[in-house]
């Protein structure tokens, strides 16, 4: 009796442990799943405010708070499209894609160099590039405009395409360096002995494999360039040359401030990045796993 008595206990003792720690574990899921869709009406929210202010009438927006229009209005986003809107839009697509991809090869060939060239002093350049990566932009952007206005550069695009692979490139150069290690090195050594070269085996072998991490660099150095306004601030002066984040700006008036043109624009301007991200997330999620792991 003694022994089935002290059996049935401690049975009710794991019981009362396992009921425990699936307690515990349910009140972890719960409390992550709050937090997880707290974050996401965080995020969302703004966009949405947006989206509703920017299809209301001035006298909705300024006057009358409402959550929702009376009525759907698009008068600001035809005031945007027949103003200069669409040149700067138009100078952020060209600035972005070429930053993009100046700052991709120039990537791909510092990070192959690095992970698979064995010269003195490597380890400090992989290093180097790491420390500038942290250096904060603003430090920077009085030498670069001085170094932009010397080549006669100032208020053009192609000025702005020279300064922001120096914000964009320390990161896809260090990516990059992290996925090519994953890549097995007897591949290479079989491309070379079928009679390969470095710069061969660069574009048949290693950059075909890093789809993936070009694609997380390539998004990065996109929204980088397409986000940015410091520099574009301070290199460009005209209308005709603004990027779409400064000219933005040129609607907060002294006087009087056109909130529905400014939330259509803002709204436009964040519609390219969040398209090619939801169309990228599965090569973006897998770069970065790589890339972080190996590096």
């Amino acid at each position: 009796m003694a022994v089935a008595a002290a059996a049935r206990l401690r049975a009710r003792r794991r019981g009362s442990t396992h009921a425990g720690r699936r307690t515990i574990g349910r009140g972890w899921a719960i409390a992550t799943y709050a937090a997880l869709v707290f974050f996401v009406i965080w995020t969302v929210v703004p966009f949405i405010w947006m989206a509703l202010a920017s299809i209301k009438t001035n006298k909705e927006i300024y006057n009358d708070f409402t959550i929702l229009p009376k009525s759907i209005y698009f008068g600001h986003y035809v005031s945007l499209m027949t103003g200069n809107f669409g040149v700067w839009l138009r100078n952020s697509a060209e600035v972005s894609i070429a930053a993009t991809t100046l700052s991709i090869c120039l990537g791909a060939l510092g990070a192959y160099s690095i992970t698979r060239l064995r010269f003195a002093g490597r380890r400090i350049v992989a290093l180097g590039l790491v420390f500038t990566y942290l250096i904060p932009q603003a430090l920077l952007f009085i030498p670069l405009f001085q170094l932009v206005a010397g080549f006669g550069l100032s208020d053009t695009l192609y000025g702005l395409i020279l300064v922001y692979p120096t914000i964009t490139l320390p990161f896809c150069t260090w990516l990059l360096m992290s996925y090519f290690k994953s890549i097995p090195v007897e591949l290479e050594d079989a491309a070379m002995i079928d009679g390969c070269n470095r710069l061969g085996v660069l574009f048949r072998i290693v950059l075909p494999l890093s789809t993936p991490a070009l694609v997380v660099v390539g998004l990065f150095s996109f929204t980088q360039a397409w986000n940015e306004f410091l520099y574009a601030l301070v290199i460009t002066n005209s209308l005709s040359t603004r990027t779409v984040t400064v000219g933005l700006t040129q609607m907060l008036g002294e006087d009087v401030f056109y909130w529905g043109q400014m939330m259509a624009g803002a709204l436009i301007t964040a519609v390219p990045p969040v398209i090619m991200y939801i169309l990228a997330q599965r090569l973006v999620i897998k770069g970065l796993v790589v890339g972080g792991v190996k590096g």
